[in-house]
């Protein structure tokens, strides 16, 4: 089937090689001129850990990741308070744990499918019509095409999502909280391989060293801190991210002085996406576009990732795509609705909303380092109840 697929981040270009696995054509349609590097460092393991296995592209991940040795947690003097070794959930996943990037991830997962898949950058799909037989969609350069099925892997904000099932409003899980990310060029002081966090109540910063010498800022804090939406505009994040964060401790001054040097500032809702279904006739969503845990969830990549590999497996297995779509949906549900439970129990840590929740936060902290304790405390959020079915031979699913 000719498929066109939206968002060339981590899923997208996933969902794209499975599907030339299974015999089919996809395309790829991007919003940015080009693929996007860097951003915010996420913890991959488990099952987006296993699909990179499959797709021989574990040992670039690896070689671009980081170990990261410690997590502490700091008092505005700059002394640890709290914290633990990351070994202690990196045992959870025998092993199987990195530290990367988002960029870095994306990349190499891209880098499978360059020469083999069409991706048409700085655009995007404005229209479909799926007449029953065959879908077409206009793109935001002017070009139409005709396709068998339109897959969204956009994001959070899926433009697919709102163009085929309706207002994003209508399925989002707001949790509270809002996070902001920016890489500051040469950063000091610097603490290799930690990861460094200042709290206080409904607000928090860290900071995390990367090899080209900057340090990634990551600040989380609760909807009720910020006083009003975010701005669309550079000029306001910062304006906000400023009150926000007025009179801090810690290094806060100086990360905020920093700040106003950066063009680049992530900033956005911490949100999940709750749908009745994730396809509706030849549209099917895949990663945070249908069943996004969160930022905070810590895995949603390898969740995307997941999602986008069942659904190829799905079409190559099926004749029908709607039975394939019908199978992409049950066997994924259950699991993905326990991993947002999770995600909406653990959202909190990052930036608890007083001094006692700070306290037990740091308490938490401090235990995960007990032999045991880690299995105890956080075993739910990082083991996958979830087996990844065999890939099929190719098909040409209809």
């Amino acid at each position: 089937m000719r498929i066109a697929i939206s968002g060339a981040g981590v899923a997208g270009p996933t969902l794209a090689y499975w599907l030339r696995r299974g015999g089919h054509e996809p395309f790829i349609v991007e919003r940015a001129p080009q693929l996007r590097t860097g951003g915010y460092v996420i913890d991959f393991w488990g099952l987006g850990y296993d699909i990179a296995e499959r797709m021989g592209i574990v040992e670039t991940v690896l070689a671009k990741g980081y170990r990261v040795s410690e997590v502490r947690i700091v008092g505005d003097d700059g002394h640890r308070k709290s914290g633990f070794p990351v070994d202690a959930l990196a045992g959870l996943t025998d092993g199987r744990f990195t530290s990367l990037p988002r960029g870095d991830l994306a990349s190499a997962i891209f880098s499978t499918i360059r020469d083999e898949v069409e991706v048409i950058f700085g655009t995007t799909i404005t229209a479909l019509e799926d007449r029953g037989d065959a879908v077409t969609i206009a793109l935001a350069n002017g070009e139409m095409r005709t396709v068998d099925l339109v897959i969204g892997a956009d994001g959070l904000h899926s433009n697919v999502r709102s163009l085929a099932f309706g207002p994003e409003a209508g399925f989002e899980r707001d949790l509270g909280y809002a996070v902001a990310a920016f890489n500051i060029p040469g950063y000091a002081p610097r603490d290799e391989d930690v990861y460094v966090m200042r709290a206080w109540p409904g607000r928090s910063i860290s900071r995390f060293a990367l090899r080209d010498g900057s340090s990634l800022v990551l600040m989380v804090m609760a909807a009720e801190a910020m006083g009003g939406a975010i701005p669309a505009d550079t000029v306001g994040k910062r304006a906000m991210l400023r009150q926000v964060y007025a009179d801090m401790g810690w290094e806060t001054s100086g990360i905020l002085a920093a700040m106003d040097a950066q063009e680049d500032i992530y900033f956005d809702r911490v949100s999940q996406i709750e749908l009745p279904h994730w396809t509706s006739g030849r549209v099917a969503l895949v990663g945070d576009a249908a069943a996004c845990a969160s930022l905070l969830a810590g895995e949603g990549t390898g969740l995307g990732m997941t999602e986008a590999y069942v659904l190829a497996a799905a079409l190559a297995g099926h004749d029908d795509y709607r039975r394939a779509f019908a199978d992409y949906e049950a066997r994924l549900r259950p699991f993905l609705a326990d991993k947002q439970k999770s995600a909406r129990e653990f959202a909190g840590a990052f930036a608890p909303k007083t001094r006692l929740g700070l306290a037990v936060r740091d308490m938490a902290a401090r235990m995960l380092a007990l032999p045991g304790a880690a299995q105890l405390l956080v075993g739910g959020n990082i083991s996958d109840d979830f087996e990844l079915p065999d890939f099929p031979a190719g098909s040409s699913s209809r």
